[in-house]
């Protein structure tokens, strides 16, 4: 009984130090979750801006830009990942692993060939574990992008594109992260970066005005040139902004779960512990009485 006894303590310790932790961690997250959600929401208004300019250039002139045009001569298409760099978030980085897989799978069943790139630890090592090659890889920081791992991938999908086929260029570009709805709604999606299909922004005149002219200098071709490149940017830099605020969404769902499991292991061996203490004592108590009867009766 005795034994007993000890090991529910020592399970007891043990599970309070991990409730402990998971404690820290859903405050750590619930500290972080109003900061990415306000990052969110500053950059929608920058993308939506460059959105409707790159839409303006393609819907009111005629020229054919690569990024624009569909490009079919290499039969390659790359999908980049974002996950996150760290565990105990729940099954965040595994619904967007699983989308991607399902993608990676219509791609191939199309005779496709998948260029991969990963950004956070859980992606990377994931593929690393399948022995899959990454054409580029990104960790550090998952919960907290920046404008500069932004602008570096952007870069290196940019020339994965503009590459020929023989240098490994790509026919399309596909992006799967997690779109941050509220704290209790996060969908991982799939959007096709490149090329680009210009089908928002486009501001439709009222019924009864003239439509806006438009005019581009020095012209169509050199504006898409320059905010093309800042487009793909910000494009990628909002679905990092989005991934991380649904990763810390569900690490403090996860951590608050994982709390109250503790609370009732600790609640659940606390009883077993005072079962077995009363077991013990009850076992003395008939002992002593048995001897107490033992001595009387010789």
């Amino acid at each position: 009984m005795a034994g007993q006894q000890r090991v529910y303590r020592q399970r007891i310790k043990a599970t309070q130090s991990l409730k402990k932790i998971f404690r820290a961690m859903e405050l750590i997250a619930a500290s972080r979750i109003g900061k990415a959600r306000s990052r969110v929401e500053h950059a929608m208004p920058y993308t939506r801006a460059i959105t409707r300019a790159i839409s303006a250039v393609a819907a009111h002139s005629s020229v054919e830009h690569p990024l624009t045009s569909k490009r079919d001569d290499t039969g390659r298409v790359a999908i980049l990942v974002i996950s996150a760099d760290r565990g105990m978030a729940g099954a965040y980085s595994a619904n967007v692993i699983r989308e991607s897989e399902r993608l990676r799978g219509r791609l191939e069943a199309q005779g496709k060939e998948v260029v991969q790139f990963a950004a956070g630890r859980r992606a990377v090592s994931y593929f690393a574990f399948r022995r899959r090659e990454l054409a580029g890889s990104w960790v550090g920081a998952s919960d907290a992008p920046t404008r500069e791992t932004a602008r570096e991938i952007s870069r290196a999908l940019f020339d994965r594109f503009a590459a020929s086929k023989e240098d490994g260029g790509v026919d399309e570009i596909q992006i799967v992260f997690t779109r941050f709805t509220s704290m209790v709604t996060q969908e991982a999606r799939v959007i096709r970066l490149l090329p680009l299909e210009i089908v928002e922004g486009v501001v439709e005149a009222e019924p009864g005005e003239i439509e806006p002219l438009y005019d581009f200098e020095p012209s169509a071709e050199e504006v898409l040139d320059a905010l093309l490149p800042r487009y793909i940017e910000s494009r990628i830099f909002a679905s990092l902004l989005q991934s991380a605020a649904s990763e810390l969404a569900n690490r403090q769902r996860a951590m608050n779960t994982a709390t109250s499991n503790a609370e009732d292991i600790i609640r659940n061996y606390t009883r077993l512990a005072n079962q077995a203490r009363q077991a013990e004592i009850t076992q003395e108590i008939s002992e002593i009485v048995s001897g107490a009867d033992a001595l009387a009766a010789s």
